[in-house]
């Protein structure tokens, strides 16, 4: 079975190409996505790294962890399915005078 792991504090000049460079060495990856603007198609400094082996991403989870890339030292955790019940509340918006 495969697992989903989220990798985060990314450089913006890292894109899926790079990141899957980054995490083949860890087995065969399903799907590699770095999150972007869709006006602008900058990178919004994650991305989503699909493992297909459990062992082999747990393994790819405990060394990247971490890991310097870039001058940035990045997160990688076991991503969590999006639930849309659980957002941050907002402000309300205030006039201001």
């Amino acid at each position: 079975m495969s697992k989903k792991l989220y990798v985060g504090n990314l450089p913006f000049s890292v894109d899926s190409k790079k990141l899957e460079g980054l995490f083949s060495q860890y087995g065969q990856l399903e799907e590699v996505v770095v999150i972007t603007f869709k006006d602008t198609g900058k990178s919004k400094g994650f991305g989503f790294v699909t493992v297909v082996d459990d062992t082999q991403a747990e393994k790819a989870l405990n060394e990247m962890n971490g890991k310097e890339v870039e001058g940035r030292q990045i997160v990688v955790n076991e991503a969590k399915p999006f639930n849309p019940d659980n957002q941050k509340q907002r402000r309300p918006f205030r006039k201001r005078f």
